[in-house]
Order: structure tokens, then sequence, then C-alpha cells
């Protein structure tokens, strides 16, 4: 079964996405711009991105969790599949940056003010991921 398109009329009886019923585009949107807000500032992850402006890897992660949870598959059209720990290989992913990487999408998450079933099930997923991500555990 497919996910209709964002603003796309729902069925009687059909359940929304989770990305239409936190809000869609705009709400991801802002989620990703206030963890790179956090992640500019931040030493260690700042170096993980070669991209002098943030803005790529921001619509990647855009695109990437618009996909996810349930909205356009713009990033597989575009990137193909996601591969997130191929993706994240060639980067020093210690518990250190996990933590630093979790911190800044708390604030993100946060910052959002979703119900509080929409706060946990989001959490749930990005905390999870950033676990899988750890590919080390020497110390820079």
């Amino acid at each position: 079964m497919t996910t209709p398109p964002p603003g796309a009329p729902v069925l009687p009886g059909a359940t929304p996405s989770f990305y239409d019923q936190i809000g869609g585009r705009p709400t991801f949107a802002r989620l990703v711009r206030r963890f790179y807000e956090g992640v500019a500032q931040d030493d260690v992850l700042r170096e993980m991105y070669p991209e002098e402006d943030l803005g790529p890897a921001e619509e990647r992660l855009l695109l990437f969790l618009e996909q996810y949870w349930g909205g356009p598959g713009t990033y597989s059209a575009h990137r193909g599949h996601p591969r997130l720990r191929m993706r994240h290989a060639p980067f020093h992913i210690d518990p250190d940056a996990r933590d630093r990487w979790l911190r800044h999408m708390r604030d993100a998450v946060d910052a959002l003010e979703l119900a509080p079933l929409h706060e946990q099930v989001l959490w749930d997923y990005l905390d999870r991921a950033a676990h899988a991500m750890v590919n080390t555990f020497e110390r820079r």
C-alpha cells in the first residue's frame, strides 16, 4: 500500500501517515533546520560535513526523514536506497559523536512541541538510528 501524496484527501477510514499527522514538510523542515543550527556550532560534528555550507546535508536529511515517515519518495528517486550505515561509514562516529548528535536532535524535537505520542514515536526512531550509526569505540 502506498502513501498518498502530502495534502491529498484521506479516504474515510484510512489513517494518514505519520508525516501528515505531524504537519508534513513544514514540520520536518523546522526539525532539520534547528538540528543543523546546533551542528554548525559543534566542533566535533561540524568536521563531519565536508561542504562549506550545511545546506546540502540539511536537504538530504529532510528528504530522508520525509520519505521514512510517509512523505514523498524524493530521497530514493535522487539518491537510491538510503544505506545509512554505508553512507556514514567514512566518518568517525563514536559514542561522543552519537551523544552530541542526539543532544542537537533532542533540542530540535523539543522545539517542535509535538503531541506526546508523536514526540515519543519520532524520538524512539531517532535514538535507535543514532545508536546504529556508531562505527567505532576509539576516541579521537
